[in-house]
């Protein structure tokens, strides 16, 4: 039996107002639904834009109560909201993805456990419970390694790497130093590969599913830099990062976007490094080249209409911009140098405060062809990195 669908001018809720919030936001209202936005902060980008606004706590019981009365159906923003929230609220409404699928993708250890107990490639991994495991964890596992919180932790924080035996007894007393009561982390070999990908699969309520063009990332002290689509190499390699995604998303029962960030090996074999149950920063790109964007294809998902077309209209180069390098877009001739390149499509998220490792926009470079879009990204960073344009 298919569920309802739910109908334009009905309310949908989402968790969390960051800058995928407020895209979630700006996707659902365009096809005509209002948007309920919980985010206990109350400069968080979303809230601008929503009909509703809801800037308190999560575990706020009388919110709890309003929230679920107002929408008809719920989704969120990252995978760090709680999953006895979203537990609770599907008792009575849809969350998209489920509390079940978000217990299991918020936990790196749970997640590379499911993964490895489906056979699906992983790297080598361990966990602990306490710091002073960690040699222990390591040998498990080989140098190099590397050591992440299970829970929490995005863009290169709470991570750890271990290169050598000498890099143990540092990493444990900095372990020791961040460590809170039932704390416990993963470590996993730091396997060598030849690039970064990553795949966007996108799973309706009636068992449908669709993927997005393979995408290849360049990541800077953990924080994704730039994004490349459709990613150079061999259709192979796309065909099989496409069908295991696919795999792991109905084998996880999921509904929604999901986000598989993978290593290619030598000789092209894939890892799955991590899963993201949300709209992913490497697919900001769908906004402006593709026919439908992941934002619309979440709210579609969650509202049970049927999944968009999946087309690249153009290929795409995405570059973020991070901390400063906003500040130095805004001074000068910054902003009219970058508008005045051809394809260049600018989306800035409406944050008030600059701070470093910040994502405070991205830019995305369309052009008939990769090598054009991508000439024109490197000469946009090659500008941030020389500092403010002067006015001509």
């Amino acid at each position: 039996m298919k569920d309802p669908v739910i109908e334009p001018g009905s309310v949908l809720g989402v968790l969390g107002g960051g800058q995928l919030g407020a895209m979630f936001t700006l996707a659902a209202r365009r096809l005509g639904y209002h948007v309920a936005v919980w985010d206990p902060d109350p400069e968080a980008p979303a809230h601008r834009i929503a009909t509703y606004s809801f800037p308190f706590p999560f575990d706020d019981q009388h919110t709890i109560a309003q929230f679920t009365d107002l929408v008809r159906a719920v989704t969120y923003e990252w995978e760090n909201v709680p999953a006895e929230l979203c537990r609770a609220l599907e008792q009575q409404r849809p969350v998209r993805p489920s509390s079940a699928v978000l217990r299991v993708i918020q936990d790196r250890l749970e997640q590379k456990g499911f993964l490895a107990s489906n056979g699906f490639p992983v790297s080598s991994f361990a966990g602990l419970t306490v710091p002073d495991q960690l040699a222990m964890a390591v040998a498990q596992v080989g140098y190099p390694a590397i050591c992440k919180t299970a829970t929490a932790g995005y863009d290169g924080k709470g991570q750890w790497r271990i290169l050598r035996e000498s890099d143990v007894h540092e990493v444990e007393r900095a372990l020791s130093e961040s460590a809170r009561p039932g704390m416990r982390w993963i470590v996993e070999s730091l396997i060598p590969f030849e690039r970064e990908l990553s795949i966007l699969v996108v799973r309706g309520a009636d068992g449908q599913s669709c993927t997005y063009p393979l995408a290849e990332n360049e990541h800077e002290e953990g924080i994704l830099r730039t994004s490349k689509v459709p990613a150079p190499g061999s259709s192979a390699v796309a065909d099989r990062a496409a069908m295991l995604g696919r795999q792991v998303v109905h084998r996880l029962e999921g509904v929604g976007v999901f986000c598989l960030e993978l290593f290619q090996l030598s000789g092209g074999s894939l890892l799955i490094n991590e899963i993201a149950p949300r709209p992913h920063n490497s697919g900001h790109y769908t906004i402006d080249a593709c026919t439908v964007s992941q934002f619309e294809q979440q709210v579609r998902a969650a509202s049970s209409m049927p999944l968009g077309e999946v087309r690249l209209l153009s290929p795409a180069v995405m570059v973020n911009l991070i901390g400063e390098d906003a500040a130095v877009l805004m001074k000068g001739a910054g902003c009219r140098t970058l508008l005045d390149i051809p394809g260049a499509v600018l989306h800035l998220y409406g944050k008030s405060v600059i701070r470093p490792r910040r994502k405070m926009g991205h830019v995305t470079f369309l052009g008939e062809s990769l090598s054009f879009a991508l000439n024109h990204a490197r000469q946009f960073r090659d500008g941030l990195a020389k500092g403010p344009a002067q006015p001509a």
